[in-house]
């Protein structure tokens, strides 16, 4: 019994700003550390679970494990359920504390609690730090006299009763560290891999032709890399005397620069990349603009979702769920959810984002809400729980909390009080502006590279010489539009201002502040504003 300690990997695959990592590494006096990462058939954050995801983390594993390795240790990865994989642990080698990160979404609470109560048993020290969020949670909750901020500018004044979130702590130090090594009664018990598994290890197959044209690398190195890369866009934007260079003129053809994915598997420190935007703010005015939240909003979101989770087990699904509206959605007709799904829908712009998707992992946040608008309350009218299921399987950046919270703000079933159809993003409109050449169509949906560029958001109105000449016959190479935009849309504003009607007292449902709020977050703005308006 040689003592020791255990640090559980699970979203916080980084050494650096890692609090759980320095409690597992603190007065060790040469007893073993043992850093474990336990693949329980959620490890990518959701059962279901696609090939780009699972790629991305054990990518994210491999690099992990390479650090270690350069000290002198490795990375334990095994197959099984954590708490028995932490009490064999015990009964080994008498190991005397565990320490990891918070996961504060509920569908981690069985889990963590089961390993909790594994370690009372066993009279080990199970210790959680609070660094995947910027504010803990509870204490957000708490501030608010114990009832989640119903309202985004609620939870910023909630947040700024709490005071700044903390500043990362130094890098873990590994010199001098002994790294434990599992006996071969392990093996027997459990699946351990001795170096990094790849996708199909673990049951998760390429489903398509690998036609990536952007290439997602998991890992901190990458994720550092990334960041540095990003700050730059930030630093030319500030100076020009702008903020959030993605926002009003995203690039949906040049080489990513979201932090999402390495934000969402903690490969990024949320806390280092916060205040490396709020410090290099101040670098640039020097002090006399205020940076506040607004050049940081998509990471106040991230935990303005985070926290509306907390205590809402059901807040991934309609029912059960106390802040979302039970809006009547239709069943789906046919193959409709399925060409939504697989790119098919004969809208180009729609069809190339979900494409996209399933290639890489990934979508521009505008190009989110193009989609599922069309698929709620813009043109299809189908649940947004049909689209949760197939974002948690494909995109890079799941996140259960942030993806629902996203899903439910589109379609109006919660954080949207107005109610409208009218502020969806139409897919003809939204892609001509973002993309006038129809590059971004062309890329993905190669069937219509040959089309004018005044045809290409519009196949159908092309006349049947000019699709010819395409070689894209509209109901032969390319599918017809699935539905009537307009008409659609008008039905769906109608049955939506019914709804509004019939709600003679609102439920507990979370709204924005204002109108002006809603077009930010559906990104229906043209120009990102100007710092000087925004610090006013």
């Amino acid at each position: 019994m040689q003592g020791g300690s255990a640090m559980w990997f699970r979203h916080g695959l980084r050494l650096h700003d890692n609090p759980a990592l320095h409690d597992a590494l603190r007065d060790l006096a040469g007893a073993p550390f043992f850093p474990v990462f336990v693949f329980d058939g959620e490890t990518a954050g959701t059962k279901l679970v696609g090939y780009n995801r699972m790629r991305y983390l054990l990518e994210a594993l491999e690099d992990l494990n390479r650090q270690f390795q350069r000290s002198g240790g490795k990375l334990i990865m095994v197959k099984g359920q954590p708490e028995a994989v932490f009490r064999r642990l015990w009964e080994e080698f008498g190991i005397r504390r565990l320490c990891f990160e918070q996961d504060c979404e509920p569908v981690w609470r069985a889990r963590d609690e089961r390993v909790a109560r594994a370690c009372r048993d066993a009279g080990v020290e199970c210790r959680e730090h609070v660094s995947h969020t910027l504010w803990a949670p509870d204490a957000v909750i708490g501030a608010n006299g114990g009832i989640p901020p119903l309202t985004y500018q609620m939870f910023l004044h909630t947040v700024a009763t709490i005071g700044d979130p903390p500043r990362p702590v130094a890098d873990a130090d590994l010199r001098g560290v002994t790294f434990g090594a599992l006996p071969r009664s392990f093996y027997e018990e459990f699946t351990v891999f001795d170096k990094t598994p790849k996708p199909e290890d673990l049951g998760v197959f390429l489903e398509d032709e690998d036609v990536r044209m952007i290439r997602w690398v998991g890992g901190e190195g990458a994720a550092l890399k990334q960041m540095d890369d990003r700050l730059v866009v930030e630093r030319e934007t500030f100076c020009r005397g702008s903020y959030l260079p993605t926002h009003g003129s995203p690039d949906l053809l040049g080489p990513p620069v979201s932090l999402s994915p390495a934000l969402r598997f903690g490969c990024l420190s949320v806390r280092k990349f916060y205040w490396a935007l709020q410090d290099l703010f101040q670098q640039v005015h020097q002090g006399r603009l205020s940076g506040a939240h607004f050049i940081t909003g998509q990471l106040i979101w991230r935990e303005y979702f985070y926290t509306m989770s907390v205590n809402n087990p059901n807040y991934g699904q309609i029912a059960g769920n106390p802040i979302c509206l039970d809006i009547p959605w239709k069943s789906p007709e046919g193959d409709e959810l399925e060409r939504w799904r697989a790119g098919r829908t004969g809208f180009p712009f729609v069809d190339a984002a979900m494409r996209q998707l399933r290639a890489e992992g990934w979508l521009h946040h505008v190009v989110r809400n193009a989609v599922a608008s069309f698929l709620t309350r813009g043109t299809l009218w189908l649940s947004w729980e049909h689209g949760l299921r197939h974002f948690l399987k494909y995109l890079l950046d799941a996140d259960w909390s942030v993806c629902a919270g996203n899903w439910m703000w589109v379609s109006s079933s919660a954080f949207e009080a107005l109610l409208d159809s009218g502020a969806c993003a139409c897919p003809v409109r939204l892609g001509r502006r973002l993309d006038p050449s129809g590059e971004y169509v062309r890329r993905y949906v190669p069937e219509l590279a040959r089309l004018p560029a005044r045809f290409v958001y519009e196949p159908w109105r092309a006349p049947l010489a000019e699709q010819q000449r395409a070689q894209c016959v509209v109901g032969r190479d390319y599918p017809a539009p699935l539905a009537d935009p307009a008409a659609a849309g008008a039905a769906n504003a109608r049955a939506m201002r019914r709804l509004r009607d019939a709600l003679q007292r609102a439920p507990p449902h979370c709204c924005p502040s204002d109108a002006d709020e809603v077009r930010r977050f559906m990104w229906l703005h043209d120009e990102p504003q100007p710092l000087a308006a925004a610090s006013d």
